[in-house]
């Protein structure tokens, strides 16, 4: 018995295969919908950032210039930094020790007996000094107060004398009088003397007569009579009172100018 076959159509097959569904995207490959919510987001986040380390830096510059400024006011009304290069006030201030002085002694509040003073050496007490070379951060320094000058000549000593204090040395028992008044110096470095040279001089006005603390070792106003002031200090002259150490670190704090009231019985001079 005869067979027929059937011949399997290609389009029947290309026809089913016309209805294979496609597979499915992958999640993770499909753009989310909130992606450009969240760009934008961090895109501002970036820009607050920017812009706080901006304002940040801006702050701290304006910190530092208003340091600087209040610095300087601080150097040319009130403090100003010096160094002491000598022993001649040893005890109470030893070599290298970095001070600072109040500008307002003597104007607008003036001197006192015992004030220890930063001069202005007009008169040639020092010798010459060498030309002192400063690096540009030395200078700024300088300017702004927070270091000391040293390319001009300054002394610092004890102001014993106002004008007219009649002060001398010594008397029977060796001590120094003010207005024939003796005092104690407790300030004086161990085993000094008041004075080993005999004086006895009137303070003219408008100067002071100063001497210092170590007396074997000070070139103060005994010291230098022979010169056009005859060893007296102009009181214009004057940079300020010491009133601080700064330096070194272990020795700093307050100068006691007027320890145990040394001048409190010294009456005022004759005829004021």
């Amino acid at each position: 018995m005869a067979r027929s076959f059937r011949r399997k159509s290609n389009q029947g097959n290309e026809a089913a295969g016309s209805h294979a569904v496609e597979p499915a995207m992958d999640p993770a490959l499909a753009p989310a919908a909130d992606d450009a919510p969240r760009r934008a987001s961090r895109q501002k986040a970036e820009k607050s950032a920017d812009r706080g380390i901006g304002a940040w830096l801006k702050e701290i510059a304006t910190i530092i210039v208003i340091a600087l400024v209040l610095s300087f006011l601080i150097k040319t009304f009130f403090f100003r930094a010096f160094f002491i290069p000598s022993g001649s006030m040893e005890e109470t201030l030893e070599i290298d020790d970095r001070i600072f002085v109040n500008q307002l002694v003597p104007q607008p509040f003036d001197l006192q007996r015992g004030d220890i003073v930063v001069f202005e050496d007009t008169e040639g007490w020092l010798p010459p000094q060498e030309e002192v070379q400063l690096s540009w951060l030395q200078e700024a320094l300088i300017f702004i107060g927070l270091s000391p000058d040293r390319s001009q000549q300054h002394l610092v000593k004890r102001v014993i004398g106002l004008p007219g204090d009649t002060v001398a040395c010594c008397d029977a028992e060796g001590r120094l009088t003010v207005n024939g008044e003796p005092i104690v110096e407790p300030y004086l470095f161990p085993g000094a003397n008041p004075s080993d040279v005999p004086f006895d001089v009137v303070v003219p006005e408008g100067s002071v007569w100063v001497m210092g603390d170590h007396r074997n070792a000070s070139a103060d106003s005994r010291a230098n009579q022979d010169k056009s002031g005859e060893g007296f200090v102009d009181i214009d002259d004057v940079e300020g009172r010491a009133a601080v150490i700064a330096w070194p670190l272990d020795r700093i704090g307050f100068l006691d100018n007027h320890p145990d009231g040394v001048f409190d019985g010294v009456p005022e001079p004759a005829g004021s």
